[in-house]
C-alpha cells in the first residue's frame, strides 16, 4: 500500500495555476470577441441613422418645393451621403405623386379640397440605404367650382 507524502506532490500547484490560466485566457478571448461584435452593431447602426437623416434631409427639401412636383436629383449632403428622390429601384421616376383629393368639411356648406401629395425618398451613407415614405396634404385649400 502507497502512502500520501507531501513530497510527490509538488507539480500540483503549477497545474492548478496553468488551468486558472488556460480559464482566465478563454474568458478573455470571449470578452475581446464580444467587444468587437458590440462595435460592429454600433457602427453598422451609426451608419443606418445618418442613412436614415439624409433621406429626411430629401424630405425636407421635398416639402419646400411643392406644390412643384419635380423630381430631385441624386444629391450629395456629405462626403459619402446622398439622396434622390423615389426608391432604391426606381431612381429615374419622380418620388413627388399626386393622390388626388382629400377632401375636409369646412365650416360653409361646401367641402373643401386638399391635394394629397406622397414623397419617396431614399438617403444613402457609406453603403447603407434607408427609405422614406411621407404623405401631405397641400395648405392650399381648392373649392369646388359648383354652384348652389
Amino acid at each position: 500500500m502507497g502512502r500520501w507524502t507531501t513530497g510527490d506532490e509538488k507539480g500540483v500547484a503549477l497545474i492548478i495555476a496553468l488551468l486558472v490560466l488556460l480559464v482566465l485566457t478563454l474568458l478573455g478571448v470571449s470578452l475581446i470577441n464580444t467587444t468587437i461584435f458590440e462595435t460592429s452593431i454600433s457602427g453598422n447602426e451609426r451608419t443606418r441613422v445618418d442613412a436614415f437623416y439624409t433621406a429626411e434631409a430629401g424630405i425636407q427639401r421635398a416639402l419646400a418645393q411643392l406644390p412643384a412636383t419635380a423630381s430631385i436629383p441624386r444629391t450629395q449632403l456629405g462626403r459619402d451621403s446622398y439622396y434622390w428622390s423615389g426608391t432604391v429601384k426606381d431612381r429615374n421616376k419622380p418620388g413627388i405623386e399626386s393622390l388626388g383629393l382629400a377632401f375636409q368639411h369646412g365650416s360653409e356648406l361646401s367641402e373643401v379640397g386638399f391635394k394629397r401629395l406622397r414623397i419617396r425618398m431614399t438617403g444613402g451613407s457609406l453603403g447603407a440605404v434607408q427609405e422614406l415614405e411621407v404623405q401631405v396634404k397641400c395648405s392650399q385649400p381648392i373649392r369646388p367650382t359648383t354652384e348652389y
